[in-house]
């Protein structure tokens, strides 16, 4: 069952960007639901990736799925996608009740504990185009997300990202901003992160 407040909307009032966020997307017996079959069923994988000439592994588990002629390339890696399964499917649709974009690709994070993150970057590559719609599904232990201009360094924000909401990046918000899932010292529970985008 779908949360009775999925189209409760958060606008947030940051320039040079579009970003909304539905707190309530799924309500909490759907989203612990979700949870437990992403973790037990997703084909997870830890990759190396290399940054400014040094290789080490992903401090995070990940996993694609899509259309299976869409790979998807991040500092220098490319993954190639597993198909369509009927849940991501399903995720997939609902999420279009809300944002009508037909995405052909969903990146799956598995944040196994607070040790895992994701450093700043931005969802910019060449394949989702000039302004791409990013819609991003937060399941399982909160996580701060951070925010932070590219120009204008004073300009910040943070903002817990709760179990079962929806975070939708669009319009210019990939050219002027870039993002960040930071690690913790607290002991926290496992998170998993559905980012849906449309690949070229």
């Amino acid at each position: 069952m779908q949360s009775l407040f999925p189209s409760e909307k958060i606008l947030l009032d940051l320039p040079d960007g579009e970003i909304s966020y539905y707190p309530h997307f799924f309500e909490a017996a759907e989203a612990d639901a979700l949870f437990i079959e992403l973790l037990e069923t997703t084909l997870w994988q830890q990759d190396s990736i290399t940054v400014f000439g040094k290789t080490h592994p992903q401090p995070r588990l990940t996993a694609l799925y899509g259309n299976t002629d869409k790979a998807y390339t991040y500092s220098n890696l490319t993954m190639e996608p597993h198909p369509w399964n009927p849940l991501l499917q399903k995720i997939k649709n609902q999420i279009a009740s809300v944002c009508d974009t037909n995405f052909t690709s969903v990146l799956l994070n598995l944040y196994r504990n607070g040790k895992d993150s994701n450093g700043w970057h931005a969802d910019n590559e060449k394949e989702l185009g000039t302004n791409p719609v990013i819609a991003s599904i937060s399941l399982g232990a909160e996580r701060v997300f951070h925010l932070q201009h590219n120009c204008d360094k004073i300009r910040k924000h943070k903002m817990i990202l709760q179990h079962g909401s929806l975070l939708i990046m669009k319009g210019a918000t990939q050219h002027n901003w870039k993002h960040q899932i930071s690690k913790t010292a607290k002991p926290i529970n496992p998170r998993i992160n559905l980012t849906f985008r449309w690949i070229k």
